[in-house]
């Protein structure tokens, strides 16, 4: 009987989940149930929350969890050693997925321990993934690592390890909406890569050492890196329409436009482009959003395609003054709520993935012939 081959896995449903849903034909994006719209009122640590039980916390249950995140940002001296001693022209994203996989050897977990005890671990690796980046940044560049510190929220601890000063309240805030948009979307690929390490009753640090390869990759969390360099090729506004023209009749990839499963706009560009708006303005370097906005235009007109969390994303980074390898460690810091909930949710009610394949090699049957006779 003939096999209906679905590359890509495209439209299977490989498992449920409470966690997110995705409409891309509508164009709209849900955590727990919330439309992603409305978790941008509220803080990334509140999001955490959400993912981890269920619920949007009280303040009560938002003290609780901000204090645990807060209590456990400390690496442990063999990590903090290998950042300080890894290659500087490592990309930090090798470095954090290898940081991660580390700090499995510092803290073995199980699936089939108390649940929370695998909830403590996933609330440390969201708490460690940002501190693991700066740290490296700083070190690659010979500056001393400041001590964490247990009164700033995580966006904000991010931008004060990697700059060595406390941001600004616009800053903290901006980065803190990025880390919402970027926190939880479905089974994407490296949620996917996660879930399928931990249905193999693999640990945590394994599920997500995984997902973090898996993210590095252009067509997934790499995009927004690719989207800075393009417009920094491209240099000017004046020279945006010739250059898609180009890239186009060369077929080549326009980096952050487009969506695997989204056919309209991307509910998350919206927010990230006022934000990129905003800032350039602020900044007073307005070409970075001119040029993302008529490429945005000559993609629609041409392609019928539409810009994507990526797209936008970058110029937001780039003004914060966040170096551009660092924006696809800042997406994996954001996602890593959403992927160690999906691991939690995994263990919760187990199957060990194991999907067919069609086979397309040669015809069943062949001999083996000796080696002189080959």
């Amino acid at each position: 009987m003939s096999s209906i081959v679905s590359k890509g896995l495209e439209g299977i449903v490989a498992a449920e989940t409470r966690l997110g849903e995705v409409k891309g034909a509508e164009g709209v994006l849900f955590y727990c149930g919330y439309d992603i719209n409305e978790l941008v009122k509220v803080s990334y640590e509140e999001v955490v929350h959400l993912l981890y039980y269920n619920k949007l916390p009280n303040q009560a249950e938002l003290d609780k969890l901000t204090t645990a995140l807060r209590a456990e940002r400390e690496l442990p001296q063999g990590v903090i050693d290998f950042l300080k001693n890894a290659p500087k022209s490592a990309k930090p994203i090798d470095i954090m997925r290898t940081a991660v996989s580390m700090l499995g050897c510092y803290d073995l977990t199980r699936h089939d321990i108390d649940v929370s005890e695998n909830l403590a671990t996933a609330i440390r690796l969201t708490s460690q993934i940002g501190v693991i980046a700066a740290y490296f940044h700083r070190a690659r560049q010979g500056l001393d690592l400041p001590p964490v510190r247990k009164d700033l929220s995580e966006a904000a601890h991010f931008l004060y390890l990697i700059n060595g000063e406390v941001p600004s309240k616009e800053a903290e805030r901006t980065l803190d909406i990025a880390y919402i948009l970027h926190a939880e979307h479905g089974f994407n690929a490296s949620t996917f890569t996660a879930r399928v390490v931990a249905s193999t009753l693999s640990d945590m640090y394994s599920a997500i050492s995984a997902a973090i390869g898996a993210l590095k990759g252009p067509l997934h969390g790499g995009a927004n890196e690719g989207v800075i360099h393009m417009l920094q090729e491209i240099g000017d506004l004046d020279k945006v329409d010739a250059w898609v023209e180009d890239a186009l009749a060369q077929k080549k990839k326009i980096m952050g436009i487009g969506h695997r499963v989204y056919k309209v706009l991307d509910p998350r560009a919206p927010h990230l482009r006022e934000m990129a708006v905003q800032l350039t303005q602020q900044l007073g370097e307005p070409k970075w959003i001119q040029m993302s906005e008529r490429i945005a235009q000559i993609m629609r007109e041409r392609k019928n395609l539409n810009a994507n969390v990526d797209f936008y994303s970058a110029t937001v980074y780039y003004s914060l003054d966040i170096p551009t390898d660092l924006f696809t460690p800042i997406f994996a810091i954001a996602r890593m709520s959403g992927w160690t909930a999906h691991v939690l949710e995994q263990w919760s009610e187990n199957r060990l993935f194991r999907p067919l394949s069609e086979y397309t090699g040669k015809p069943y049957g062949q001999k083996v012939v000796p080696i002189n006779e080959r």
